[in-house]
């Protein structure tokens, strides 16, 4: 073991509890049951998100061609992220053809080097939309609303918001199966509904329940979102396209009108400097003369 040790470039050390001894972790050890990274190709980059970067990486064990995601930890220091330990905790469990597949999670030479193996699709619908010269026709709307909503319909059966359902996070195969993807923010709900951090969801396809501070979430947000993606893949542009939260709920108003206590019953809501109990439009507008006298 120490003549290994001494030919390693990049030894692993551990030191014990008991008697406070170091030692170097033998190779065949050092993986646990997860492969090492170096057994998958890198061909080129194709993203990066707030969680980490995805490279097109082909497998030289069965030739596939998959999508490597390297999980962000370079502001962690206690270990692996939270965001990463859902998407992981939850996709190994989620087996659905309108979901995208992780299909194992591999570690680098180094403790903190982690990522995740995904199928591969090919485009996804925010660069599709950004490439095409013309919208996309009623009947491909419908298909692709159709994938997204059994997707979604899968995750909601299975008590999991995705809350961050926007055009970006679908993607599509060369052969036109829908996929939905980052579950970097998506929780799992049950009954009674438990409080969630209420800054979630893309502002564009943000709810006007939580612009407006709720913390009790419901599956109903991850359908509004679906509602604005529709909307955005028939116009070929944005629905509300707000630059701020005040500026979403004034676009969300005048598209649908204010909301009512018939449609939106008074509830607690949390804005800024504490609770006010009062009808929709009223917290509505306080946000509103809030924002002008800034």
């Amino acid at each position: 073991m120490e003549n290994a040790a001494d030919t390693d470039p990049d030894p692993i050390k551990l030191k014990s509890i008991k008697n406070n001894r170091t030692f170097t972790v033998p190779q065949k050890h050092r993986f646990g049951n997860c492969r090492s990274v170096k057994e998958f190709e890198k061909l080129n980059r194709i993203g990066e998100g707030t969680y980490g970067i995805v490279y097109r990486a082909r497998d030289t064990r069965s030739d596939d061609i998959v999508a490597l995601k390297k999980v962000r930890m370079d502001k962690e220091k206690d270990g692996i992220p939270i965001s990463s330990l859902r998407e992981i905790t939850l996709l190994l469990k989620l087996r659905h053809p309108n979901i995208v597949e992780l299909k194992e999670v591999v570690v680098g030479s180094h403790l903190e080097s982690l990522f995740l193996v995904m199928s591969y699709c090919e485009q996804d619908l925010a660069s599709l939309l950004e490439n095409m010269p013309t919208p996309f026709s009623e009947a491909q709307v419908k298909c692709i609303a159709l994938q997204l909503l059994r997707g979604l319909d899968y995750l909601h059966l299975n008590f999991i918001l995705h809350r961050d359902l926007k055009v970006s996070n679908l993607l599509m195969t060369d052969k036109g199966c829908v996929k939905i993807a980052d579950f970097g923010l998506a929780r799992c709900y049950g009954i009674p509904l438990q409080p969630m951090t209420p800054r979630v969801v893309t502002l564009w396809y943000r709810a006007p329940e939580l612009l407006l501070g709720t913390k009790t979430q419901t599956t109903a947000l991850d359908m509004w979102a679906v509602g604005c993606i529709l909307a955005e893949l028939l116009a070929h542009k944005p629905l509300l396209p707000g630059g701020s939260e005040i500026q979403q709920v004034d676009l969300i108003v005048q598209l649908l009108g204010t909301p009512n206590e018939n449609i939106w019953p008074t509830e607690e809501c949390t804005i800024k400097k504490g609770y006010i109990e009062s009808s929709c439009f009223a917290r509505y507008c306080l946000i509103y003369f809030e924002e002008l006298l800034k």
